[in-house]
């Protein structure tokens, strides 16, 4: 309990401490858009490597040159953890903008923390604002801002991390409307330092992979068809083969 006591109160006093650095970057935004969010992505990088830190996290990183520093694409990643989040973000190397739980958007400070990285609020109860929210990726992706998405929707709960839950195809539209490249990001054991014992932390190791990016032009007529199922076998692969590495 005492390291998730310690992680809250530094979430805590960092949701604080970014007031005047939301302010601030907010006026420089008017004037540089990329400069202020790519200070705030290097800051909040930061704090999420402290917290990582604080939780005694292990981590073990395969294909960190896969991940693009001069393109915009589309991440695609299995889902078990708030963590998930937490350590692929640390590895971003330019503006990327996660598609969140609309639930989210409501949490003061925090909600204003993740707006101004770029982060959309999906709502799967609402069709018409769930394609507004998609639309907007796909703004973003033209814009030159990569998009992270989970297409389980939500955790994988069952205790199996091989074992993927489906992928919502909706979760590839910003790729077949754009033709970027879509990065397969595999995440491994990262339940074990929260959830599986909620509400306590502990330390644990987690392998997080990023798969060789994959043009959309490049798949086959059949493999766009079943894009959901086609990277949902990838990603579960990667779980599977990493597995060993734990």
């Amino acid at each position: 309990m005492i390291r998730a006591l310690i992680a809250v109160i530094f979430v805590v006093i960092y949701c604080i401490i970014s007031i005047p650095l939301l302010l601030i970057m907010t006026l420089v935004r008017k004037f540089s858009p990329v400069t202020a969010e790519m200070f705030m992505l290097r800051v909040v990088q930061g704090a999420f490597r402290i917290i990582l830190f604080i939780c005694g996290t292990k981590i073990t990183v395969l294909g960190r040159e896969n991940i693009p520093e001069d393109e915009a694409v589309l991440f695609v990643g299995n889902h078990q953890s708030l963590f998930d989040i937490v350590t692929s973000y640390c590895h971003m190397k330019n503006r990327c903008g996660y598609i969140a739980k609309d639930n989210l958007a409501h949490i003061p400070l925090l909600s204003w923390n993740m707006r101004f990285l770029l982060c959309l609020f999906l709502d799967r109860n609402d069709l018409k604002k769930g394609l507004e929210t998609i639309k907007q990726a796909i703004e973003y992706i033209k814009q030159g801002i990569s998009v992270f998405i989970f297409p389980e929707g939500t955790r994988n709960k069952s205790g199996d991390e091989t074992a993927l839950n489906e992928f919502h195809r909706g979760s590839f539209k910003m790729a077949q409307r754009t033709g970027c490249s879509i990065v397969p990001v595999s995440f491994n054991n990262t339940a074990s330092i929260f959830e599986a014992q909620f509400p306590r932390v502990k330390p644990a190791h987690i392998i997080i992979e990023y798969g060789k990016p994959v043009p959309y032009g490049s798949l086959t007529r059949e493999e766009q068809k079943n894009i959901d199922e086609h990277f949902r076998k990838i990603i579960a692969e990667m779980v599977t083969k990493n597995r060993e590495l734990i």
